[in-house]
């Protein structure tokens, strides 16, 4: 009797783990609309998508970069951490550093500046059988004005791969603002994607040691490639959209080790989220294909 108790409490452990689902955005970029004039369409999009995720209630959400569109806009960087403070407490929130935050040549100036407003750039968190990588990726494809961070950057990322993998979690995800690659790890280098060199090197690394799944944004539209045994998924924006995907933000539904994942625009949003079920499908015209 004691046995299968045990083997009942440790499975129970394993599935307590594993949060149901998360929200992953990109891109609310207050201020891109009317080019820094205001950032009200930006703000309306943001207050939706809290009222959102506090009806919907995920394990967590993450920003994938570009919090606003003026680096060091106080303006703009007090609105946006007005809204977000609008979730749920229980809610943990994570930002990631974009190209408009620091720069897309970042410095030891607009790094500090970052720190200064929204905490550390470069981070790791733990949040049920999730432990997520967050990295700045301006210090990726273009670290010629800050070498010494970028150093610090890449150590520490070696470092958090290794301990992950020697802790055997469960699902190892990375998340940053730009795409390693947006449909094909061989394609050219262009202004959505890291410079061929670097990405080379370190697709290497997140095959070694057991990444998954990459979420970025910064294309201001949907994406979708693969690696190998990883998935490279770039979100399109919250905030103004550059194609034909809509503003939106994506849910990530985790279950039985296995990872489903969706972006929903804003009019298409599902009522809940069951973590029994497949994620709902809402078609619409311009959908990217998942």
């Amino acid at each position: 009797m004691t046995r299968f108790l045990l083997i009942f409490l440790s499975c129970f452990a394993l599935l307590a783990e594993e949060p149901r689902f998360f929200v992953q955005m990109a891109d609310p970029q207050l201020g891109m609309f009317a080019k820094d004039a205001d950032s009200l369409q930006e703000e309306a999009n943001l207050r939706f998508v809290v009222a959102n995720i506090n009806r919907l209630q995920p394990a967590f959400v993450i920003v994938c970069g570009d919090l606003v569109n003026k680096t060091a806009d106080r303006r703009q960087i007090d609105s946006y951490r007005q809204i977000v403070k609008g979730i749920d407490s229980r809610i943990p929130i994570y930002n990631v550093a974009g190209n408009h935050d620091v720069g897309n040549r970042p410095t030891p100036a607009s790094l500090a500046q970052y720190r200064k407003a929204f905490g550390k750039d470069y981070y790791s968190f733990d949040n049920g059988g999730v432990r997520g990588i967050v990295l700045n990726s301006s210090l990726i494809a273009d670290p010629q004005s800050a070498p010494a961070d970028a150093a610090a950057q890449e150590k520490w990322l070696l470092d958090q791969l290794r301990q992950a993998h020697h802790d055997r979690v469960r699902h190892l995800f990375v998340f940053q603002h730009h795409s390693y690659f947006l449909q094909n790890p061989d394609e050219p280098d262009q202004y959505f994607n890291i410079p061929t060199a670097v990405r080379k090197r370190y697709l290497q690394w997140f095959h070694e040691y057991g990444v998954t799944h990459i979420f970025a944004g910064h294309y201001h539209r949907n994406a979708y490639g693969r690696d190998g045994n990883i998935e490279m998924i770039t979100t399109g924006p919250v905030g103004k959209p550059l194609g034909r995907d809509q503003s939106g933000f994506r849910i990530v539904r985790l279950s039985d080790g296995a990872v489903q994942n969706r972006y929903y625009e804003l009019g298409s949003i599902p009522n809940k989220v069951d973590p029994t079920r497949s994620l709902p499908e809402f078609p619409a015209p311009h959908r990217a294909k998942q």
